[in-house]
């Protein structure tokens, strides 16, 4: 079969077609379902895409459920993964067997609450292993996983519920001191589309455990046939995982089972994971990092995953003493935390050789550091939540990659840097940084006009970056106006707003100040009106009260006269991050 693109004709030969599923494909080339009506998380995608991806091998056409059942079957009695709730004190070990029950019945638990295909499951939860479990559910039956960081509070939280139009919210009923059901339940009146709230420990109607976990839904309905009948296809949405944008409302990224395991099986290949490794993943599966390599890469691995619900460098030698941990990954501060620990020549075994550093540029001092202290390979990577990890340094590279760069693409993606004409700049030139390849996202939820691709597949990633002449890239800025802390996006703009609801607040920029082991902290500059007055202290109470997230709550204030603005108005944030670097450390 043979279809027009916009600027191209293209075969669509039998396994494609396969692989496309139940669809159509409109004049641009572009990918409409057809089981019913057009859906919010329908992807972007053309067939065109998916001829490519496909004849290249890049997409196996595989869902992440499939290696659960393999692995089941392979090896029933082997660890899946361990997990520590710190706020029960309990911890919890699953086979892949136990872990494989464990999510045929919470997915037809979820079918008996109403779950359709493409509805969205929203779970703010730490890295337990209900976590792991509902994301397989879902794909079990169909349904779209939307993780949410539990340092979300009701700000962040009533927004996205609210927009992805989540019919099954979970939440854990208490974490670090927070009560997370009495939070969605006050958000309940303004989430129309909300049908069932579970909270993990709950009590009652609303309890995680008494309806999807110890009913017997197994010997009530056909298991098999259900499975069977609401199987997705490995294009469609499977993944809703929000990110900060440069307007400072959160986007919904959607990713595929092809993209999200396509990077995978490229990341176990560049790094050489292997099926004996033992993961640790401290940085939350809420985030693309502890979703695709805490979560689905152990997996696809076959082998054991050790969760931590809150991080600590003491108990993360622990562990990697305890459980033999051979690999991690996470952002500079958990790295910086391991280098300082005090339980390094007790806990620091020959097995642990690997640490994947992302989040934001690892400080070349630190890199240094570790490699010498812990006798690790330190990996730096750079990606975003938009296509997971996209360049990386490699196991044996020379010194000044790992320490001086981001890495290079993964086989199968691609970057370059281009100037204000998109044409490519020399070498060490900065230039704003693109990529493309098989683990591209398929659209932003409610938002195709911000997909941001070309006509080529290229995506304009919002950072600025040099690229030496063997395609190894330094990320040296970012185009789109957020501050990276501890590896975590904070919306510049939705921080701003709520300055400028102050009464006491003329105007308000924030902007990243440096810091040794966060890498960026935010700096908020204000001018007051007249006779008022403004303080850290005041700044700190105020966003308490508005219930925004801790993290984004600006951890320097600087009172100036008048803002740096360009003749049109414009705030200069330039001349306000050149004075938050003199600033120094917060």
């Amino acid at each position: 079969m043979r279809f027009l693109g916009a600027n191209t004709s293209f075969r669509i030969d039998t396994p494609t077609l396969h692989a496309l599923g139940e669809c159509n494909v409109d004049e641009r080339g572009v990918i409409n379902r057809a089981r019913g009506k057009k859906m919010a998380t329908d992807p972007i995608l053309s067939a065109e895409r998916i001829a490519q991806m496909t004849e290249a091998g890049l997409w196996p056409d595989r869902l992440l459920i499939d290696y659960l059942d393999e692995a089941a079957a392979a090896h029933p009695d082997r660890v899946a993964l361990r997990d520590s709730n710190s706020t029960t004190g309990q911890s919890r070990v699953l086979t892949y067997s136990q872990l494989q029950q464990q999510v045929n019945r919470i997915a037809l638990g979820l079918i008996a609450l109403g779950v359709e295909r493409d509805d969205i499951v929203s779970f703010q939860l730490p890295n337990w292993w209900q976590f792991t479990a509902l994301h397989l559910a879902c794909l079990r039956i169909g349904a779209v996983t939307n993780p949410l960081m539990p340092i979300f509070r009701e700000r962040e939280l009533g927004f996205m519920l609210r927009f992805a139009e989540a019919k099954v919210v979970i939440v854990p009923k208490s974490f670090r001191g927070h009560d997370h059901e009495q939070m969605v339940l006050g958000l309940a009146a303004d989430l129309p589309k909300m049908e069932h709230l579970l909270v993990v420990g709950g009590e009652g109607a609303r309890s995680f455990e008494q309806r999807l976990v110890e009913h017997p839904w197994e010997s009530e309905m056909d298991a098999a046939a259900l499975f069977a009948t609401r199987r997705p296809n490995p294009n469609d949405v499977v993944q809703l995982l929000y990110t900060s944008g440069t307007t400072g409302q959160p986007k919904g990224v959607m990713h595929t089972s092809n993209t999200l395991i396509s990077n995978c099986e490229r990341f176990i290949s560049a790094l050489g994971c292997q099926p004996d490794d033992t993961f640790l993943m401290g940085s939350p599966m809420a985030h693309q990092t502890g979703f695709m390599y805490g979560m689905m890469t152990p997996l696809m691995l076959q082998t054991e995953v050790v969760l931590m619900d809150v991080w600590n460098g003491d108990a993360a030698w622990e562990n990697i003493r305890r459980y033999g941990v051979s690999f991690s990954m996470a952002s500079t501060p958990f790295l910086a935390d391991l280098v300082n620990s005090d339980k390094i020549e007790s806990c620091c075994t020959e097995r642990f050789r690997t640490f994947a550093c992302g989040g934001a540029p690892i400080p070349r001092v630190l890199a240094k550091r570790a490699t010498e202290k812990l006798g690790i390979q330190v990996i730096a990577v750079w990606g975003m939540t938009e296509n997971g990890v996209v360049t990386a340094t490699r196991p044996g590279d020379p010194e000044e990659k790992i320490f001086q760069t981001d890495g290079r693409a993964f086989d199968g993606l691609e970057v370059r840097v281009v100037d204000a004409n998109n044409q490519p700049v020399a070498p060490g030139e900065e230039g704003t940084l693109k990529a493309r390849g098989c683990s591209n996202f398929v659209g932003y939820l409610k938002k195709p006009e911000l997909y941001g691709m070309d006509d080529e597949n290229w995506f304009d990633t919002g950072d600025l970056a040099r690229m030496d002449e063997e395609g190894y890239i330094r990320i040296s800025g970012r185009s789109k106006d957020i501050i990276i802390r501890g590896g975590e996006n904070v919306p510049v703009a939705e921080v701003e707003e709520v300055l400028y609801r102050h009464p006491s607040i003329e105007d308000a920029a924030v902007v990243a100040v440096p810091d040794e082991r966060l890498g960026e902290r935010g700096c908020a500059f204000v001018t007051l009106q007249p006779g008022s007055s403004f303080d850290m202290e005041t700044m700190v109470a105020y966003f308490a009260e508005q219930k925004v997230a801790r993290n984004y709550t600006p951890e320097r204030l600087e009172i100036i006269e008048a803002m740096p603005r360009t003749a049109s108005g414009k705030i200069q944030k330039f001349q306000l991050r050149e004075t938050a670097k003199q600033l120094g450390q917060v």
